[in-house]
This record gives structure tokens, C-alpha cells and sequence, in this order.
């Protein structure tokens, strides 16, 4: 059985990381663009991380150009936004895309595993987001709109 485990991609300084580095946790993989008006969820998405890390969440921020084109930077570009805008700490990845034939293959993955409104495989915009339980299984797909905070009671119940 494939699980999140079997994936890796570059982080954004260009390492290649593989998501059993974070085997046991709980992740929150989630497509991200700095351009967006979902972007000043980096800040519920950072306290998530801050909050629930001792617990064993890990966020995993993958920037997405294709929506929009509403992350144009390259990735020292988008690491320096995060950062001093967001503060954000949580691992960032590479620029990927989530739909489409050059879609990366953990979103391929995570699609097929949680379709989306209707039955529809397709991320629809930027900051959707993936639940992945510590055994590597997909738990529950977020829409854009499913605000950090709503994810924060979900997690309140699975990690107590």
C-alpha cells in the first residue's frame, strides 16, 4: 500500500526530502501561493504548527504557481516572504504543480486518495489542504476556504 511515506521533493532550498523523514506524525500538506487572498493563512497555518507540534503535527507548505499566477517568485523569493512576512517556520518545499500532467506525484496521490466537492479529483485553488495521519494515510481533504482555525478543532480531537 503506498502512503505518504513513499514520496519525497526538493524543500526550498533545493534538498531532496523524503516525507518518511516525518514518519509517526501527523501532516498537513498544503498548496500555498504568496499572491493569494487565502495567503494570510500562512499566519493560522504557522500557529497550527506551533501549537500542535509537540503532539506530533508537522505542516508542509508546497508553493503553487497555477492558480492565477499567484506565486510568480522563485523559491529564495517565496522563502524570504514567508519568512518576514509570516514568520513562518514550518518546512517549505520546492514550487510544484498539483494538477495536470506535470503535477507532482504526492499530489497525483493525495488527489486520487481524497477527491474533492462532488467526487472531483482537481485542486481547485491555492491553500487546499491534506490531513495525513501519523501511519501515513490520508484522514481528510480541506477546501480553500476551511480556515486554519476550523482545522485546529479537527486536530484538538485527533491528537488528543
Amino acid at each position: 500500500m503506498t502512503t505518504a511515506y513513499d514520496f519525497s521533493a526538493p524543500d526550498i532550498d533545493g534538498q531532496e526530502t523524503s516525507l518518511a523523514a516525518y514518519k509517526g506524525k501527523t501532516m498537513l500538506v498544503v498548496n500555498t501561493a504568496s499572491k493569494c487572498g487565502f495567503t494570510p493563512q500562512y499566519t493560522g497555518l504557522e500557529k497550527l504548527s506551533r501549537e500542535f507540534q509537540d503532539q506530533g503535527l508537522v505542516v508542509l507548505g508546497f508553493p503553487c504557481d497555477q492558480f492565477g499566477h499567484q506565486e510568480p517568485g522563485d523559491e529564495a523569493e517565496i522563502k524570504n516572504f514567508c519568512s518576514l512576512t509570516y514568520d513562518v517556520s514550518f518546512p517549505m518545499f520546492a514550487k510544484v504543480d498539483v494538477n495536470g500532467p506535470k503535477a507532482h506525484p504526492l499530489f497525483k496521490w493525495l488527489k486520487a486518495e481524497k477527491a474533492g466537492l462532488l467526487g472531483l479529483e482537481g485542486i481547485k485553488w491555492n491553500f487546499t489542504k491534506f490531513l495525513v495521519g501519523p501511519d501515513g494515510t490520508v484522514l481528510k481533504r480541506y477546501a480553500p476556504t476551511d480556515t486554519p482555525e476550523k482545522i485546529g478543532k479537527d486536530l484538538k480531537k485527533l491528537l488528543a
